[in-house]
C-alpha cells in the first residue's frame, strides 16, 4: 500500500445533508437514464457529465477516447480514484421509470446511470468540503492535510474542532465501454494513474439481489475472469431422407455436432465446478436453413467464467476436447476462438480491511459471483476495492419488484444510492451523511 490512509471519520460532511444529496442523486440519475448511449459513442452523456464537473473547482480532462476525469486537489500527498461507467445496453426499455429512455433500442439496464449519479453527487460533496472555510482547521501546524497522524487522520483532527477536508486528493473517472471491449483498459494505458499519483481506486455496482441500502464486498475474488467463446462447425448438407440408417459419423450433421458439444460442455463444467466456482455457458446457437435438410454449418457463442488462470486453461482445453469429440462423432470439422476477455475482479485484502474499519456496516460476502467487470483492469495497476450496493425492491414498480441486471424492465428508486455516497464519504474521511 502507498502512503494513503483512510481518514478518521467525523460526525457530518459540511453541507452534505441527506435531503440535498438525495435531490442531487435523483436529478442526475433521471437525466442520465433518459439518454442511454453505447460503447464509446457517448456524446450526450459526456456533455452532461462535463457540464456538471465544469462547474466545480476541479481539473476536468479526457485522458483517452470517451473518458472524462475530474481531479480535486485537497493539498494531500496521495490520491485515490472513484470510478463510474457511462455506457448503456442495446435493449428496448419496458420499465416503470418516470423518465424512460428517449432512444429506442437503448437502455440503462445495468445501473450505470446510478453509478454516474453517485459519482457526480460525491464530486459535489468533495467540492464543497474543499471549498468550505470549515474544511481547513487552523492550528499551529497550519491547515488540514499539512500533517498526518499514524492512524491516517490529519493533525488538525486531534484538536477539538472538526476537520472535514478529504484525507486524499480525489480523481473521478467516468469511463466508456464497460459492457463491450473494456474501456477501463484504455484508461489504464493513458497513464493517468501515474500522472496523478493514484494509490487506490473504489467503485460500486448496484445489485438488485441485495436489500436496499446494503453495502457488500469481500477480500480476494469478487467477480470472475471472462472469455467470450466463438465456435463454427462445418458439415455437409443433404436431404434428411438420405441419412436414414446412416451412422452418425457419416451424416456430417453440424446441428447434431453442436447439440452434442453443448451437452458435453455442460458435463465438463459440472466436473470442473467441483474444484472451484466456474461456468461455461452458450447462449447462442444457429444451425441449418430448412426443416428437411441436414445443417451444413452451426455457429455457437458463449462465455467461460473462472477465477484462476489454472482453471481457465483447464476449461479452455476441456471445451476443445468436447468439441473434438462432438465433431469426430458426426464427421464434422470446427474452428474455435477464445477472446482474452476481462481479468477477475480481485479485491485488495488490506484495502478491504481498512474500508471495513471506515464502513463497519459493510457486509462481507461468503462467495464470489460469476459476473465479469472491467474494473479488474484497474486492480492490475493499483490497489482496488469493488463493492456491491443493494437496491432491493422498488415501491414505484408493479408489486414493488425490482428486476435483474440486463433485463428490459430493470428500475429501482434512487434512495438506496444514498448509502453509496455515504460510503464514499466515509472512505475519504468525510464522515457519514447527516
Amino acid at each position: 500500500m502507498s502512503a494513503w490512509m483512510l481518514g478518521a471519520p467525523v460526525d457530518t460532511v459540511a453541507g452534505a445533508d441527506a435531503e440535498w444529496i438525495l435531490g442531487e442523486l435523483r436529478r442526475h440519475r433521471q437525466a442520465l437514464h433518459r439518454i442511454p448511449e453505447l460503447d464509446f459513442e457517448l456524446p450526450r452523456t459526456i456533455e452532461y457529465v462535463r457540464h456538471h464537473l465544469d462547474g466545480l473547482s476541479c481539473e476536468v480532462f479526457e485522458p483517452c477516447r470517451s473518458c472524462v476525469c475530474a481531479y480535486f486537489d485537497a493539498g494531500c500527498d496521495s490520491t485515490v480514484a472513484v470510478r463510474a461507467d457511462m455506457d448503456a445496453l442495446p435493449i428496448t426499455e419496458r420499465s416503470c421509470a418516470p423518465t424512460p429512455s428517449e432512444t429506442p433500442g437503448h437502455m440503462h439496464a445495468c445501473g450505470h446511470d446510478a453509478h454516474m449519479a453517485m459519482a457526480l453527487t460525491f464530486a459535489s460533496v468533495v467540492d464543497r468540503a474543499i471549498a468550505s472555510e470549515s474544511a481547513f482547521v487552523a492550528d499551529d501546524a497550519g491547515t488540514c492535510g499539512a500533517g498526518e497522524r499514524e492512524d491516517g487522520g490529519c493533525e488538525a483532527q486531534s484538536s477539538s474542532k472538526k476537520c472535514t477536508a478529504p484525507a486524499s486528493n480525489v480523481l473521478f473517472i467516468f469511463q466508456p465501454a464497460e459492457e463491450t471491449t473494456g474501456g477501463a483498459r484504455s484508461v489504464c494505458e493513458s497513464g493517468v494513474f501515474e500522472r496523478y499519483g493514484v494509490s487506490a481506486i473504489f467503485g460500486f455496482h448496484v445489485w438488485p439481489d441485495l436489500p436496499a441500502g446494503t453495502v457488500a464486498s469481500r477480500p480476494g475474488p469478487l467477480f470472475a475472469r471472462s472469455s467470450e467463446t466463438h465456435i463454427d462447425i462445418k458439415g455437409v448438407s443433404a436431404h434428411i431422407a438420405a441419412t436414414y440408417v446412416v451412422p452418425d459419423e457419416q451424416t456430417h450433421d453440424a446441428m447434431l455436432a453442436a447439440a452434442r458439444f453443448v451437452e458435453g460442455a455442460r458435463r465438463l463444467m459440472m466436473q470442473l465446478g467441483e474444484r472451484e466456482y466456474c461456468i461455461a455457458k452458450f447462449g447462442l446457437l444457429r444451425a441449418g436453413t430448412v426443416c428437411n435438410a441436414v445443417a451444413d454449418d452451426a455457429h455457437i457463442e458463449g462465455s467461460i467464467r473462472v477465477y484462476s488462470d489454472q482453471l481457465f486453461d483447464a476449461a479452455r482445453d476441456g471445451v476443445r476436447s468436447c468439441l473434438e469429440d462432438a465433431c469426430v462423432s458426426t464427421g464434422c470439422t470446427y474452428e474455435v476462438s477464445f477472446a482474452s476477455g476481462y481479468p477477475p475482479v480481485i479485491n485488495d485484502a488490506a484495502l478491504f480491511e481498512r474500508a471495513r474499519a471506515a464502513v463497519p456496516h459493510m457486509m462481507e460476502l461468503d462467495s464470489p459471483s460469476l459476473t465479469a467487470e472491467d474494473f479488474s483492469f484497474y486492480q492490475q495497476r493499483i490497489a482496488g476495492l469493488f463493492m456491491l450496493l443493494g437496491v432491493g425492491a422498488c415501491p414505484a414498480c408493479p408489486g414493488g419488484a425490482t428486476s435483474s441486471l440486463h433485463a428490459d424492465d430493470l428500475y429501482f428508486d434512487e434512495e438506496p444510492l444514498l448509502a453509496g455516497v455515504d460510503t464514499y464519504c466515509r472512505l475519504l474521511g468525510l464522515g457519514p451523511i447527516a
